[in-house]
């Protein structure tokens, strides 16, 4: 008969079983692969996943972008889709939602009467007569932007993927690999910057590396980024729906 251990000797073995079971989220401890059933982007150094990420970044074709930015003094709420041939989404800035829709070099803006009217004189003035009748004419229409309006260039900037991407995905200063975390339920891990103050990118870690979430420089805003590639309608609205101001806009509270 083979004598069976003594009771302390066969806690003690049984301890790093436990432990190995228990704590499934350290997997090395256990020698298991934390990148097994990823796309091994995980395993690369902190520029090279950033690299991976940008060649992700230029080869595709649309992109759902959301969250706040900080830019010149201003913030901006965003929730767009865009693609190369144009956008469509929201706005927020100033109190002020309003709707942009650009297909090629047309850009449309839907806004209500209270994003058009503009006082004629000091703050906190009535807007005048005129200016509420041409607040009421505009509301909740697609108004076309002529590209020599000032407005235009600003306005299209929010609906163009490939400006958007390069001028917001920037990242600072010396990069360094951080935690595997996730974003939406999907594997991502860390890319910092300068030790955060340049920027935190989280870069996926299923499919293709797409990037997911990019904290800005310098407390510039937080963006997520989704629906890579995934295809929309991007068409013009019907004239019931659209309305030609002319050259120009009227100025608005944005102005």
């Amino acid at each position: 008969m083979t004598p069976l251990p003594p009771a302390s000797w066969a806690r003690r073995a049984a301890l790093p079983v436990a432990l190995c079971a228990g704590l499934t989220v350290v997997l090395t401890a256990c020698g298991e692969d934390p990148d097994a059933g990823t796309n091994g982007v995980g395993k690369l150094t902190a520029a090279e996943i950033e690299s991976k990420a940008r060649e992700a970044v230029d080869a595709a074709d649309s992109v759902r972008l959301s969250g706040t930015l900080v830019s010149k003094g201003g913030t901006y709420k965003l929730n767009m889709r865009l693609k190369h041939e144009g956008g469509t989404g929201s706005v927020t800035s100033k109190g002020n939602t309003f709707e942009l829709l650009r297909v090629g070099d047309t850009l449309f803006l839907k806004a209500d009467a209270g994003f058009w009217s503009r006082s004629d004189g000091k703050d906190g003035d009535e807007p005048s007569r005129t200016d509420a009748e041409v607040a009421d004419k505009l509301d909740d229409k697609y108004v076309k932007v002529p590209e020599g309006d000032p407005a235009y260039k600003q306005f299209r900037g929010f609906t163009d993927m490939d400006v958007l991407l390069d001028g917001l995905l920037g990242m600072q200063g010396e990069l360094t690999k951080g935690d595997r975390t996730q974003v939406g339920g999907v594997r991502t891990i860390k890319v910092t910057g300068g030790n955060g103050e340049g920027g935190i990118l989280d870069v996926s870690l299923e499919g293709e590396p797409y990037p997911l979430q990019f904290a800005r420089a310098g407390g510039a805003g937080v963006l997520t980024l989704g629906d890579w590639d995934e295809d929309f309608a991007l068409e013009e609205p019907s004239k019931d729906e659209t309305l030609d101001y002319g050259r120009q806009l009227p100025r608005t509270s944005e102005g």
